[in-house]
């Protein structure tokens, strides 16, 4: 049944309903409400919500309709006895249409999967999904791995970003061939000393992001890159950054006779590759 959508549209209301019909919305037994629910009319929904026998699974049938207008929201949301009830209030939050301090105040009750799912939901308002966002950021360390999988395929870009850092195992994949995976979020991840050994490996054997000149510079800088991958970058850095890497605090003692013997031979030979960088 076709509905017109909007925060202030609602439903069509070209046929007002007749004293019948709001009886009907007003006593109709438990059988009959599922039918009503589809009723185009909002003034029978009203009236609907009065129904001693609307349950919370006729509610969340209800909420299911995406072009409710604020006006039948509000009214669910202030009936205390069904914002009880869990459900009732997620499918308020997911709601396109629900009034946005309400929404706010809902999105803070969220289970952590409920959360993680209205970051990238379509029909979510765009102010709630960006706090689910935020709340999941705070939460990320504490998901199981399946919701970081999840979101490593679905999630939006400052997620991703996020995902990377924390580096869990059964992610990690995901998240590297990720399209909203960028250079900032690479590098950002690389200037964390404390970033997992097992994100550091995986990045310096990434055929993508391993051919970035700007991202083996800061393979270089970390300590957990494999010496291989170190061996395999040190031929195609510029001369000018191998004194730079020489003389740098923060490159790895193991690294560093490599370096300077890539230095040494290149100044020896006059072989001074130029600098290349790759676009992602």
């Amino acid at each position: 049944m076709e509905e017109d959508a909007g925060l202030t549209g609602g439903l069509r209301t070209e046929h007002s309903a007749t004293e019948s019909d709001r009886e009907r919305a007003r006593t109709a037994p438990q059988e009959e409400i599922p039918v009503l629910l589809h009723d185009p009319r909002e003034e029978v929904l009203e009236i609907l919500l009065e129904n001693p026998g609307l349950q919370e699974n006729h509610l969340c049938l209800l909420l299911g309709r995406k072009g409710l207008s604020t006006v039948i929201l509000e009214k669910i949301a202030i009936h205390q006895e069904w914002m009880k009830s869990y459900r009732v209030r997620r499918a308020l939050a997911f709601h396109p249409n629900v009034p946005l301090l309400l929404g706010l105040r809902l999105v803070k009750e969220l289970y952590a999967s409920d959360l993680v799912e209205l970051t990238f939901s379509p029909s979510g308002h765009p102010a709630l999904r960006h706090l689910a966002e935020e709340f999941v950021l705070m939460r990320l360390p504490q998901l199981p791995p399946s919701q970081k999988l999840t979101l490593a395929r679905r999630g939006p870009v400052r997620i991703i970003g996020a995902l990377l850092i924390d580096g869990c195992q059964e992610a990690l994949t995901t998240i590297l061939d990720s399209p909203l995976l960028n250079e900032g979020h690479v590098l950002r991840a690389l200037s964390r000393i404390t970033l997992p050994a097992r994100v550091v490996i995986a990045i310096a054997n990434h055929g993508r992001w391993s051919s970035i000149y700007a991202v083996r510079l800061a393979l270089l800088h970390h300590s957990q890159t494999p010496l291989a991958r170190v061996l395999a970058f040190l031929p195609s850095i510029a001369l000018t950054d191998l004194r730079v890497l020489s003389k740098s605090a923060s490159v790895s003692s193991s690294f560093q006779p490599h370096i300077r013997r890539e230095l040494a031979n290149r100044m020896q030979h006059g072989n001074s590759p130029a600098r290349r960088i790759s676009h992602t």
